[in-house]
């Protein structure tokens, strides 16, 4: 219980820092650039997913083990179509609150991150993407 709780801890801190560097080049982009919001949130789920995804796989979930090197490019285009369904949840969900309840985008940015990130991207990063698998050696 205590690993859980331990390997849960990391993962939120792994995701707070590369959602750091997500929400910080959606705000450049925007305010800085005048690039519409919701392209600004693609461009930096892609950046922020790179840094997660690094820390997650050597700190995290501590997949870098020789026997599961094997496992990369698949651990890899896991992580990948589920940082493509979390930027459509977190662009849609953000448009949605910003346009229909006039919200500031960081304000609704921020409140669909915490659904996303607790509800889909740590349940299929654990589950799935990150998951141990031994390989046969037959």
């Amino acid at each position: 219980m205590i690993e859980r709780l331990f390997v849960f801890a990391k993962a939120q801190a792994s995701s707070f820092f590369g959602g750091l560097v997500d929400y910080g080049v959606m705000i450049a982009l925007t305010e800085l650039l005048s690039v519409h919001y919701t392209c600004s949130i693609v461009v930096g789920g892609f950046v922020g997913a790179i840094v997660n995804f690094c820390i997650n796989k050597w700190w995290t979930f501590k997949s870098s083990d020789k026997k599961y090197r094997h496992a990369l490019w698949a651990q890899s285009l896991r992580f990948l179509l589920v940082v493509i369904n979390s930027i459509v949840l977190k662009t849609a969900g953000t448009y949605w609150l910003t346009q229909y309840f006039h919200l500031d985008y960081k304000i609704s940015r921020l409140m669909v991150d915490l659904v996303v990130s607790l509800a889909f991207n740590y349940l299929l990063q654990k589950h799935w993407v990150f998951i141990k698998t031994k390989r046969s050696d037959v």
